[in-house]
């Protein structure tokens, strides 16, 4: 399946979890806000939120520094 990862394409395996995504690209999800066709997700939800085919998916990344 195809989604649109913060402007860019990418095929995963179906079935894939959004905590499975965060990983393979070597984020750590409590440090990602994810918004996924257009909808704010709880941290609580990756685990369990399903990718479709077709989903738009914008990450946010928080990071300190000084």
């Amino acid at each position: 399946m195809k989604i649109l990862c913060n402007g860019v394409e990418r095929t995963l395996a179906p079935q894939t979890k959004l905590v499975d995504l965060l990983h393979d690209l070597g984020l750590e999800p409590d440090t990602v806000v994810a918004e996924c066709d257009g909808v704010i997700l709880r941290r609580e939800a990756y685990d369990t939120h399903l990718l479709t085919d077709g989903s738009v998916l914008e990450l946010i990344r928080f990071v300190g520094g000084g």
